[in-house]
């Protein structure tokens, strides 16, 4: 499946695994790779940039297929120091690189300097048309039906992907509500030149996350996620349990970040994926959970989405066209 951008980045096929904080870890990241599609480490899951070269050369141990980093960019009252964590993906020699949160337009000269390809996650219109102006090689659209932090617009991926597509010319990923070969084919037709996934591939043999959590992906509904911070105008779309239900509860009658600040600490959900205490704080999951029923290999699940979406293209799709159209003088 030959895409714009599986030509301008070098890989297999049209599927990304975007980064994960906590879950793009050098394990499940060689495994996209071997697999043929693009996965991303995340830069911020590692403690120092050090640690993070450390885990570049643990990836590069573990497959010799092209991967990326992911540098999440947000303001902080501390924020990590992410020109040091920018040169060590240069010094590290990564080809890929993507940015999410705040505009790259900062980082973009080094990174692009350095020969480095960008993609830029966006969550509007407008901020994909601001990221091909100031010079990203792609964007990674994502819909309302995402993981993490869908923005504050609410326009689901149907929507958003071909409105995007429509304005941009450098490649686009569909993200958001994606888990199978139904999805890449939509995704496609809507004018993307690829998807990326998240938990569908945190929900794999190769995803570091506790068992626990992929049985409970498994388990769970459409139905079965939050949003919080919806108040704080910083939404973002959690898996349903006792502390994202608490969140949600003491928003709803008003409240400061602060009065939350405890149950939404990084460590608390990071103790989720790593133990599997589905209830020790929030995590992150998306709608599409109601579209995934198993815990394959990555490369099982790169496997029979292509080979699903070629036989969608290929079959039923090709046979609602009627070949006497265009024959009739």
């Amino acid at each position: 499946m030959r895409t714009k951008f599986t030509e301008a980045f070098g890989v297999e096929h049209p599927i990304v695994q975007g980064g994960m904080m906590w879950v793009g870890r050098a394990e499940l990241v060689a495994a996209v790779a071997d697999s043929g599609a693009l996965g991303f480490l995340t830069a911020l899951t590692q403690p120092t940039p050090e640690h993070l070269v450390a885990e570049i050369a643990r990836t590069r141990e573990l497959t010799d297929k092209p991967f990326g980093v992911n540098l999440t960019i947000l303001p902080s009252i501390n924020p990590p120091p992410y020109a040091e964590y920018r040169q060590a993906i240069i010094d590290s020699g990564i080809g890929i690189v993507e940015t999410a949160g705040s505009n790259p337009v900062d980082h973009l000269p080094h990174l692009k300097d350095a020969g480095i390809k960008v993609i830029h996650k966006c969550t509007s219109v407008r901020h994909a048309v601001k990221a091909e102006q100031v010079g990203v090689d792609a964007v990674s659209i994502d819909g309302f039906e995402c993981a993490g932090h869908p923005g504050e617009d609410d326009v689901a991926g149907l929507i958003l992907i071909p409105a995007a597509t429509r304005k941009l010319t450098i490649p686009v990923i569909a993200s958001g509500g994606i888990a199978d070969a139904r999805g890449l084919v939509a995704a496609l037709a809507l004018g993307a030149d690829g998807v990326n996934m998240g938990t569908r591939f945190m929900c794999t043999v190769e995803s570091p996350v506790a068992h626990a959590v992929k049985e409970q992906i498994v388990a769970n509904t459409e139905c079965d996620t939050e949003l919080i911070f919806r108040s704080l105008r910083n939404t973002a779309r959690v898996a349903s349990n006792a502390i994202s239900a608490e969140v949600v509860d003491i928003e709803s009658r008003g409240c400061e970040f602060a009065d939350i600040q405890h149950l939404v600490a990084g460590a608390r959900g990071r103790t989720v994926f790593e133990v599997g205490d589905l209830d020790a704080g929030i995590w992150t999951a998306g709608q599409s959970q109601g579209l995934i029923d198993d815990i394959p290999t990555v490369r099982e699940l790169v496997t029979r989405m292509v080979a699903e979406a070629e036989s969608i293209i290929t079959g039923r799709l090709a046979r609602t066209v009627d070949s006497r159209i265009g024959a009739v003088s």
